[in-house]
């Protein structure tokens, strides 16, 4: 056995599905998740049924994470044609605005370049702005952000083309960060057929194995800020449906991948703590709680089985891999949180994340 202690790892990208959709994810399971994989503190996703975008969607969605989050956690608003007056009025009760360019799971998409300028200009300048942008609608993103001289952080990146652009904008000053996923890290467009038609249905899709290799470069240069999971869990029978949503699970499993990338010589120890801890601390204005720890054995095996793991959805795209370096503890706030792999933490202990911003 040996033990190392790490902080709390913060993820600042995940969908926990309440409400709405509780039989893929709730606040109980996804936070459950959240600490079997060291992670102290999340901040989910808008895209809801119904999406986060108004007082009362935002009161149901922040009342539930009261009464069942297990880990801290914030809620990002949903940008839409419908609140570009009103969403800057819930800015320090949300994590930040999310914007969303591109198709993803639900109703939120804005696809009017007026309506990306207008909540721009109207989101307070101290407090996060992000967004679901990919080829062009990243160029369109980066370009409004830079006239308007306002910080931009991009999800998920995961093709050779966006790292370029995030480069070349910051070269002419565009105060830009960006994040990328363990699955655009570890999965190509290869393991496509092993994981079947729909289970790898995932947006971003899965890349080459240029891209690959261009985003490993990245994140060592530091042009990649954080690692985030995007954590969306659907159900087997959903994902092998005719119509499978896109998503994969991954809190329970980024940790052991890195460490993995740690042990390879792919990445630092200290730089990995800087993409899962350090840095998302730095651009979401978190506070982080006291006392928060994570306890680590970098010697244990363990097989990724999907039924095995806390997530509601019950399954993950690194079934079968054989990992090494797992959780044995999570402290939050001096109490124990999770042990030797049972939650203990009891729903409510996650308490709202303080932003410092």
């Amino acid at each position: 056995m040996a033990l190392i202690q790490l902080p709390g790892l913060i993820d600042p990208h995940v969908h926990l599905r309440e409400p709405g959709d509780t039989h893929k994810e709730d606040w109980g399971s996804g936070t459950s998740a959240a600490l079997a994989g060291g992670y102290t503190s999340v901040l989910a996703m808008p895209n809801t049924s119904p999406p986060v975008t108004d007082h009362e969607t935002l009161a149901t969605s922040l009342s539930a994470a009261s009464n069942k989050a297990r880990c801290d956690y914030g809620v990002y608003l949903g940008a839409s044609v419908h609140n570009t007056t009103t969403a800057s009025h819930m800015a320090s009760q949300v994590a930040g605005l999310k914007i969303y360019l591109d198709q993803t799971f639900g109703p939120l998409r804005l696809d009017s370049l007026q309506g990306l300028q207008t909540h721009i200009a109207a989101w307070p300048r101290n407090r996060p702005l992000l967004c679901h942008a990919e080829g062009h609608n990243m160029a369109a993103a980066l370009m409004v952000a830079l006239l308007q001289d306002r910080h931009i952080h991009i999800c998920h990146v995961s093709r050779k083309a966006e790292i370029s652009l995030i480069r070349a904008a910051r070269e002419r000053g565009c105060l830009v960060t960006c994040e990328v996923t363990p699955h655009h890290l570890f999965l190509t467009e290869k393991d496509a057929a092993y994981l079947g038609l729909g289970r790898c249905h995932v947006r971003p899709s899965l890349n080459t194995q240029s891209d690959h290799a261009v985003l490993w470069q990245a994140l060592n240069e530091g042009v990649i800020d954080c690692i985030a999971t995007d954590h969306a869990p659907h159900t087997l029978a959903e994902k092998d449906g005719e119509n499978p949503p896109p998503g994969f699970p991954g809190l329970e499993t980024a940790l052991s991948l890195m460490l993995g990338a740690v042990r390879d010589g792919k990445v630092t120890h200290e730089r990995m703590i800087a993409l899962m801890h350090t840095n998302p601390l730095r651009i979401f204005g978190i506070q982080p709680p006291m006392e928060t720890t994570v306890d680590v054995d970098l010697d244990e095996k363990w097989e990724v089985t999907g039924k095995k793991l806390h997530t509601g959805c019950g399954w993950s795209p690194f079934e079968g891999w054989q990992m090494q370096g797992r959780v044995k503890k999570v402290t939050i706030r001096a109490q124990s949180a999770y042990e030797n792999g049972k939650i203990l933490a009891a729903p409510g202990l996650g308490k709202h994340i303080i932003y410092t911003q």
